[in-house]
């Protein structure tokens, strides 16, 4: 695979990075303020009515019945995989928690397509390794003691999202739109389930719902993003520069919100930096 046609893979797994951090940065902006699992659901909504009407308007055919069967099983492990994240997160050492489910979420695909794709080249390993290094610095959390919690169910949380970027990637070469709408609506009526189940019942203001919504429109794009990627080119190089996106919510937070910027969050952005040219390489 020459240079040339990984660059393109390499732009729209980008474009997932900048979606998905910018997503995440509004959801979690807008979940200081309101119920998390209900912010989720909407977010849900709005992604899979989205893509549902992009689909329809601009006649995009519906893929096969087993893309749309692969799409599903996607949603479902997104949506599972992200409530045990958040519970993983709320058990207590963040720092620990959310660099594994990271660093699981991108490593097991990358492994897995280096078995079924055949080794990749040098360059492109280094930046793998660039990669999983910054994304474990901008995710940590500095100065946490004591016996880490939820290592067990970040670690779920990882085999879940690693799931979801392997099932997406069986689901063929379909409609974007249809794949997207499709996955996220598994997504919804999966975390809707866990809502029920949890009781998670409080209300959301209408501030809260119009982050929401704007959250789910930008976290859907860049699911549509990463399945373009993964559908022209190798699937660790769009799983590895997508999952760089905690670098967008950090830079975000930092300028926004004027959160601290510590010196292994700055090694960890300079670190994924330099992968991005050697992964598209």
């Amino acid at each position: 695979m020459n240079v040339d046609s990984q660059i393109a893979p390499a732009a729209a797994s980008l474009m997932a990075t900048c979606a998905w951090g910018m997503s995440d940065f509004l959801g979690g902006f807008a979940s200081r303020k309101t119920n998390a699992f209900l912010l989720s659901t909407i977010t849900h909504v709005s992604g899979t009515a989205l893509m549902l009407i992009l689909a329809v308007a601009l006649a995009s055919p519906v893929p096969a019945k087993q893309s749309l069967e692969w799409a599903m099983a996607a949603g479902v492990l997104a949506g599972v995989a992200l409530a045990v994240f958040y519970r993983a997160l709320a058990a207590g050492d963040m720092g620990l928690t959310a660099p594994v489910g990271a660093v699981l979420g991108a490593g097991i695909p990358t492994i897995v397509d280096m078995f079924t794709e055949g080794r990749p080249g040098a360059l492109r390993i280094i930046g793998f390794l660039f990669a999983g290094l910054g994304i474990w610095l901008i995710s940590r959390r500095e100065g946490e003691t004591g016996r880490p919690h939820g290592l067990g169910m970040a670690i779920l949380a990882g085999i879940g999202f690693a799931g979801y970027f392997l099932c997406i990637r069986q689901a063929g070469n379909g409609s974007v739109f249809w794949l997207a709408g499709t996955s996220r609506a598994a997504s919804f009526i999966t975390t809707a389930i866990l809502v029920v189940l949890t009781r998670q019942y409080q209300p959301i203001n209408l501030s809260g719902v119009g982050w929401g919504v704007l959250a789910g429109v930008l976290d859907v794009s860049g699911s549509a993003f990463f399945i373009r990627a993964s559908q022209a080119g190798r699937l660790d190089t769009a799983v590895v520069i997508s999952s760089l996106y905690p670098a967008i919510t950090v830079l975000l937070a930092r300028l926004i919100l004027n959160e601290h910027f510590s010196r292994w969050r700055l090694a960890g952005m300079l670190a994924a930096l330099a992968a991005v040219p050697l992964i598209a390489v």
